[in-house]
């Protein structure tokens, strides 16, 4: 379905007015003829048209003032060319980052805190009331990718691309522990324990207790460990491989429950995975644009959804031509038999479990990134290259609302547990806050 956005250009031409301007006369300005530019020229002296143009420039006392490029210009806004300022819908904008603002997580017990993480190799705890800053997690030596609260909210951990974690007690502001890993790619807290898991790019998976820093490994097969999911009974987590294998990890005993490969992994590397609420099912996603069902117990895929289809176990043998496209996020719902997957297109797709088909399309005008179901509501939250957040209704497959105020690419955002607030971070390096109305509630 059709995305909602404002009516295309129209067929004429625009005139914005200005002030009391009025148009005294239009005058229709076509190109001149080759005749006529050389009339032109013949009456132009150069030299002296440069040295009045130098007079001029010293006269105005200009020669030291930068001059604007067209580049510049356009950053600027609307403001200066007298056009409309972009709409921004925030209630509360963070602008103490000086680079991309890369993760935002809330506080899970509170949900009045955030924590995010940027290019600039910063991080920052901070109010969503008034976006006053709280503290700085301060140390770190490359991007901050990864960051989020304990599932008490009493400790707040970050980690930065070249594998440096560190964990912070939220109120004391103190650091309590830090460890250096590989090069970080996922980071995640136990859902109800102190304990937190990484994956580097070396392809471990790694396990601390906070803040003694009792540690355990859990081996993979030497690629980078790109995703990870603990699953709700906080016994097993899942972990996915830049060579397309899924390995479920027992926390306890350390070893590998199931590994899905070959024709039961998939054909590139692994960008997301998710579980459903129980732990029972998990979906798995990759760039070869495919997203699989899993059985969690048994290990064995139970569909695989294709942009715009679903199919079931093809025969060996039988892979179909792979699409330049990947999957970019998924999460199942809590209260209906469906789940979504966002792709790199903009499409959103939602599929039925029970049959295991496409519901409903949603096209995006750019590329998803994330996406994100309300806990008590079949809507799904979805976050877009274009800088805006929207709310699909996933029994209609409708557009409800959407959210805008960023001035770049939507690059990670969170949900607060009623569904009335959204955290949205962007590459226009601030972080904002945006109150979501709903009619139906």
């Amino acid at each position: 379905m059709e995305s909602a956005g404002g009516p295309g250009p129209g067929p004429g031409p625009v005139v914005l007015f200005h002030g009391d301007e009025e148009i005294i006369e239009v005058v229709e300005l076509g190109p001149p003829g080759p005749d006529e530019l050389a009339a032109e020229m013949q009456d132009v002296d150069v030299a002296e048209a440069e040295a009045e143009f130098e007079d001029a420039v010293a006269a105005e006392g200009l020669e030291d003032e930068a001059w604007d490029t067209e580049e510049e210009e356009e950053e600027v806004g609307g403001a200066r060319h007298g056009g409309p300022p972009a709409p921004d819908d925030s209630e509360v904008t963070f602008a103490r980052h000086s680079a991309s603002v890369f993760c935002v997580s809330l506080d899970p017990r509170t949900n009045t805190l955030a924590v995010t993480g940027g290019e600039d190799d910063q991080a920052f705890v901070w109010r969503l009331s008034d976006g006053e800053l709280l503290f700085e997690c301060s140390g770190h030596k490359d991007s901050v990718t990864c960051a989020g609260f304990s599932h008490d909210s009493v400790f707040v951990a970050t980690g930065d691309m070249s594998g440096l974690i560190k964990v912070w007690r939220v109120d004391t502001k103190a650091e309590v522990w830090s460890f250096e890993v590989g090069d970080l790619e996922w980071m995640e807290w136990h859902p109800q324990a102190h304990v937190l898991l990484a994956g580097t790019a070396d392809g471990n998976s790694w396990m601390w207790k906070i803040p003694g820093g009792d540690c355990k490994t859990f081996q993979g097969p030497g690629c980078p460990a790109t995703c990870g999911k603990v699953l709700p009974d906080g016994k097993r987590v899942v972990v996915g491989y830049e060579d397309g294998t899924v390995r479920v990890w027992d926390l306890k005993q350390g070893s590998s429950i199931h590994v899905l490969k070959g024709q039961d992994g998939h054909q590139g590397p692994l960008t997301c995975v998710a579980s459903s609420k129980d732990g029972s099912l998990v979906l798995t996603g990759s760039v070869d644009c495919q997203a699989k069902l899993v059985n969690a117990a048994t290990g064995k895929v139970v569909c695989v959804f294709q942009e715009g289809s679903a199919a079931l176990l093809p025969p060996a043998g039988g892979a179909e031509e792979p699409e330049s496209n990947s999957v970019e996020s998924l999460g199942f719902c809590n209260v209906m038999p469906l789940a979504a997957v966002g792709y790199l297109d903009g499409t959103l797709a939602i599929y039925d479990l029970s049959t295991q088909s496409l519901r409903h399309k949603c096209q995006h005008e750019s590329g998803i990134v994330q996406l994100l179901w309300e806990e008590s509501a079949a809507v799904v939250y979805t976050c877009s290259l274009d800088g805006a957040v929207r709310l699909w209704d996933a029994r209609s497959g409708k557009l409800l609302s959407e959210y805008r105020g960023h001035g770049a690419e939507i690059l990670d955002f969170a949900l607060n547990k009623d569904a009335s607030v959204v955290v949205t971070t962007s590459g226009d390096h601030q972080a904002k806050v945006f109150c979501v109305q709903r009619p139906d509630r």
